[in-house]
């Protein structure tokens, strides 16, 4: 067994790329329309990982379009995304100025969470160990759910 992808459905696919591309990072591998199914799937992965996902398929995040409106709610209760961030401190500061709120931000110099514009928390972990506790993030407090 080998785990491929997690999906999340998304409402809009530019906002949503916006997120995870433009903002978190993340590299489109592949995207697929189905007519009949009235769906569009687009696969994103780690930039790290992108290459090797577009060969040999590692770990992705599929977001899935339905052409047809529909109404998700809840986010929270699907759990969350998690990635490996080099430096936590850079990744948050460059998501805030690109207007993404922290909702748990990384006072221990190890973890935050944000969520997605479709409500989906994602964990951002400090790669190797974590970074010294610093300001302004020590003293931030929660905002919202995550």
């Amino acid at each position: 067994m080998r785990y491929l992808h997690t999906m999340v459905r998304i409402r809009d696919i530019e906002e949503s790329l916006d997120f995870y591309c433009k903002k978190l990072g993340l590299v489109e591998t592949r995207r697929f329309d189905n007519e009949k199914g009235r769906y569009t799937l687009i696969f994103l992965a780690a930039s790290r990982d992108a290459d090797r996902a577009r060969a040999e398929r590692a770990p992705e995040v599929e977001l899935t379009f339905n052409w047809d409106p529909e109404a998700y709610k809840g986010g929270r209760n699907f759990g969350h995304l998690a990635y490996k961030v080099d430096n936590i401190y850079d990744t948050c500061r460059k998501l805030m100025d690109a207007g993404v709120t922290i909702n748990r931000p990384p006072r221990d110099g190890n973890m935050a969470f944000v969520r997605s514009p479709d409500n989906i928390s994602i964990e951002l972990l400090q790669e190797g160990e974590p970074l010294e506790p610093a300001e302004p993030w020590k003293s931030m407090p929660n905002t919202g759910e995550w």
